[in-house]
């Protein structure tokens, strides 16, 4: 198969507007007669089906949560990144359009980065017209803040609940088109397959997760904003019911899973308690603001923290990387953090933390200064630990967060099956190999709200509105293909919970795909995954039936995925011979331990095609070219 990705040519600036004026549009009249489903209600999926409903396409919106309030986006804590400048410190859209490349170590498309970086002051415009509570300075003018990756201010926030406050914009603009009957919601709904009649995306199949019904849903187009799959390591960031299912199932439908490898680590995550802990919990990046992270310069030290004088602290990051200090990048402050740790230096029961440290800022600032911008995080942390950060320093540790792969996507948002599209953390388009703090919420609203309105349009315009059975043959086979799988599943009937195959998957997949890899690890990885998966059919024990409400079958159903995209994910890594952004292969680092790319061999998107059960996935590769940032080798110092 060959990659076209529809990006446009001319100059990059120009771009966006001229591919824009270039996209057949739909006649208003004719909007209604178009049934587009939105599967997922996030940031990206509830801009969409709000954008959509709004300019007149009837809508059909799907979720898991028992409301779209529920879903993940309501989790990201720091901010909003957008160039608007209003610091007056040098940024522009070209600066964050260099910033991003530059952050995904040079592995992402472009074309798509800068329209990114251009669409993302009309989204802070958006959202404050929706009334969303960005803070403001002492004047009345928003405010913004610094994250790692950047040497401006262009991060815009709302204490430390950003995501909830912009979730609640959309939330409320997609309750308003459902009022109006141009949106229907189904919520309590879980999609477990894409319906390709003719090669086109035509609908998906669903089970009601309050009775488990099946059922059929057709539309003319199919939109994924389903998230990412950082769940696969099991311990995470994420919400427990963050899954790969729907991009995992329409990857067997015949879209192509791009650089399923690229797994992004989060600096600032309170570190792991005990062994039955079921996921992790995020601080937020921004407090790297303010705090300075340390470990003792004494390996073995488990005295006091204020105990251990200013002289035997080292603030490793301002020590290696002066110029961004505590504001590096995501990978590379958590590849320091797990170096210190290694060497002995770590802090905590477990030696797997460093400390996040507010004193200095408290006292140049006051606590009530602190207080006002991160209140609610410095909360969660004492609820979470029993520790007060205001009078001790935080203890963090490296945690999976975000996935920058996803399903592949052209310019114009769409895969490789005509008519599905995939926004948000559900593609791999904008982040490369590591994704800037604060960019994730910029790209699910930028993709809802102010790309797909535009390209989904100009696919519409170009196909022919076909109304099917649920006779038809793909209908037929869809339905069938869902209701082995949970036959398959409650049959099993062995000893062995669904959480507990999780929990050993989740084990594997961070000792040898993780923050480090290497090819024997990730050799290893795969067969003891390829056996632990064939153990799982066979001994796994799903209690109820698939006539009720039933979590134990819903995670079964998101588990068998897991194995299957674990595997991948080593196979992925495992033919990347170089290290790139959360990519760390340990065969291939600079002498000072940095990530070591190869640009002559591997400029390229790896879009992995699934070929059949037992038949290995097939690697089709797009190439990247880069003529406005030259790849060089990523320096913060």
């Amino acid at each position: 198969m060959e990659l076209v990705s529809n990006a446009p040519t001319g100059p990059i600036e120009k771009s966006w507007e001229t591919h824009k004026f270039g996209l057949k549009l739909v006649n208003p009249a004719n909007k209604r007669k178009f049934k587009v489903i939105v599967v997922g209600s996030g940031l990206a999926g509830g801009a969409a089906a709000a954008s959509l409903g709004e300019l007149g396409y009837n809508v059909h919106c799907f979720c898991f949560q028992d409301s779209p309030r529920r879903a993940h986006s309501i989790a990201a804590q720091g901010g909003i990144n957008a160039a608007k400048n209003y610091h007056n410190d040098g940024d522009s859209v070209y600066r964050l359009f260099y910033d991003t490349v530059k952050g995904g170590d040079f592995r992402s498309r472009e074309s798509n980065v800068y329209r990114l970086a251009q669409v993302s002051v009309n989204i802070i415009d958006q959202c404050v017209a929706q009334g969303v509570p960005f803070a403001r300075e002492y004047g009345g003018l928003l405010d913004n803040r610094s994250f790692g990756g950047a040497q401006v201010s262009r991060t815009f926030y709302a204490r430390g609940q950003t995501g909830q406050q912009l979730l609640l914009g959309a939330y409320q603009a997609l309750e308003r088109q459902i009022g109006l009957g141009a949106v229907q919601m189904y919520p309590r709904t879980e999609m477990l397959d894409v319906i390709v009649i003719d090669g086109k995306a035509r609908g998906i199949v669903t089970r009601d997760l309050n009775d488990g019904k099946v059922d059929v849903h057709f539309g003319d187009a199919v939109v994924l904003a389903t998230g990412g799959y950082g769940n696969v390591y099991y311990l995470s960031t994420n919400a427990k019911g963050c899954n790969v299912t729907a991009i995992w199932r329409a990857y067997k439908r015949g879209a192509l899973f791009a650089n399923p490898c690229y797994t992004q680590i989060h600096p600032t995550c309170i570190p792991v308690a005990g062994d039955c802990q079921s996921k992790l919990t995020l601080m937020s990046e921004s407090l790297r603001n303010d705090g300075r992270i340390w470990v003792p310069k004494q390996a073995g030290d488990k005295r006091n923290p204020a105990s251990i004088p200013e002289g035997e602290r080292d603030y490793y990051l301002e020590r290696r990387y002066p110029s961004f200090g505590n504001l590096v990048p995501r990978d590379i402050a958590s590849r320091a953090a797990k170096a210190e740790c290694d060497s002995g230096r770590g802090v905590g029961e477990t030696g797997l933390g460093v400390y996040l440290d507010f004193s200095d800022c408290i006292k140049r600032l006051g606590q009530h200064k602190i207080a006002e911008r991160y209140g609610n995080l410095f909360e969660m942390y004492e609820r979470i630990t029993g520790e007060n950060p205001y009078e001790v320093p935080m203890r963090i540790y490296p945690a999976i967060h975000y996935t920058m792969g996803g399903l592949w996507v052209d310019y114009n948002l769409m895969s490789t099956v005509p008519g599905l599209f995939v926004l948000g953390e559900a593609n791999f388009s904008d982040h490369g190999a590591n994704r800037l703090g604060a960019s994730a919420l910029m790209q699910g609203l930028a993709d809802g709200y102010f790309i797909i309105p535009y390209t989904i349009g100009n696919y519409l315009a170009n196909t022919k509105s076909e109304k099917y059975s649920e006779d038809a043959a793909a209908v037929k086979e869809a339905v069938a293909n869902v209701t082995a799988i949970t036959k398959k599943l409650l049959s099993a009937n062995g000893k062995r919970t669904v959480d507990s195959y999780h929990r050993e998957l989740g084990k594997i997949v961070w000792e040898y795909c993780g923050m480090a890899r290497n090819a024997a690890g990730l050799k290893k990885a795969a067969g003891m995954i390829d056996e632990l998966r064939e153990d799982f059919w066979k001994n796994v024990r799903v209690l109820g039936t698939d006539e009720e409400f039933n979590q134990s079958l819903e995670k079964a159903g998101r588990v068998a995925d897991f194995f299957e995209l674990g595997e991948l994910m080593c196979i992925d890594a495992l033919s990347r011979n170089e290290s790139c952004g959360g990519h760390f292969r340990e065969e291939y680092q600079t002498p000072e331990g940095e990530a070591l790319r190869d640009d002559e061999k591997y400029s390229y998107v790896a879009a992995w095609g699934y070929q059949g059960a037992g038949r290995p996935a097939a690697l089709t590769k797009e190439p990247l070219a880069f003529n406005y940032v030259k790849p060089s080798q990523r320096s913060y110092k």
